[in-house]
């Protein structure tokens, strides 16, 4: 079955619906398994194994923001709502998401619940808000703006993107960043004629990989031209925030396919 839905390289393209994603937990025999065999076996089977792993049904993010409120309602606020509040995190929701979802929360199940659930969010989102002052400066060296979350699509990256489209007619043109050590999947452009992307370096320093071929170093200025069919990743130095415009080739059956994420140890290769 296909859908149409925009994706990163910023046009609206095809591509197939994958599998539902496989959630693997271990908390459950981790500290259970010898006292309740049983209720760690449904806690990580169960529970996460299948229900959370229905993100054809409801994606992680939206499971995620029924969890903690369902915890936050009924004043839930020990080690098992920061659990939850992390996985929300990682599951693409900002720390502006989180702090107008808590004050909601708040005027229907009670402010105190909401005092107490704020405390842990700020723990699990104080990287954010660090994050933001340095967006905010990195903002500053360009002339393009940083952009809006790219959280409709944060499964397909590691670490935190923005998206700012220039142009859409009579190409496709946005301005993309990165926050340090962010860079999206493994992933190919497809098309039966013409088709690909070209990538331009706006500021900060950023990596772009083909599969076989040794990582090319992107700083402002830097051209990247990425014919259909070749398997690639991009995103930003570990050091360092990294923006680049991307421009849509035009192609005829354009897609784009998403595969597996860049490893740790692919990633470090590269410094």
């Amino acid at each position: 079955m296909n859908r149409i839905i925009l994706i990163s390289t910023f046009s609206i393209l095809t591509i197939n619906i994958m599998a539902q994603k496989k959630i693997v937990q271990t908390a459950g025999r981790d500290q259970l398994g010898g006292f309740a065999p049983k209720f760690a076996e449904l806690n990580d089977d169960v529970l996460f194994g299948q229900v959370w792993s229905r993100t054809d049904k409801l994606a992680l993010r939206d499971r995620s923001l029924v969890t903690i409120t369902a915890l936050i309602s009924q004043g839930i606020t020990d080690g098992s709502l920061g659990f939850h509040l992390r996985e929300a995190k990682n599951n693409g929701i900002t720390r502006t998401e989180i702090a107008e979802i808590i004050t909601h929360i708040g005027f229907y199940a009670g402010w105190p619940k909401a005092w107490a659930a704020f405390r842990q969010a700020k723990e699990v989102w104080a990287e954010e808000a660090a994050g933001e002052e340095a967006r905010a400066a990195f903002q500053r060296e360009m002339i393009f703006p940083v952009g809006e979350p790219n959280t409709a699509y944060a499964q397909y990256f590691t670490g935190n993107s923005y998206l700012a489209r220039l142009a859409s007619e009579p190409i496709s043109m946005a301005n993309v960043t990165f926050e340090p050590r962010c860079r999206n999947n493994w992933h190919i452009h497809r098309a039966t004629e013409g088709g690909g992307q070209i990538l331009v370096g706006v500021a900060g320093r950023g990596w772009y990989r083909e599969e076989g071929k040794p990582a090319v170093e992107m700083r402002p200025g830097t051209v990247i031209r990425i014919p259909a069919g070749v398997k690639h990743w991009h995103g930003a130095a570990a050091d360092s925030w990294f923006a680049h415009l991307a421009v849509e080739i035009p192609g005829q059956n354009a897609s784009n396919e998403w595969l597996e994420p860049v490893t740790e140890q692919e990633y470090e290769e590269l410094e």
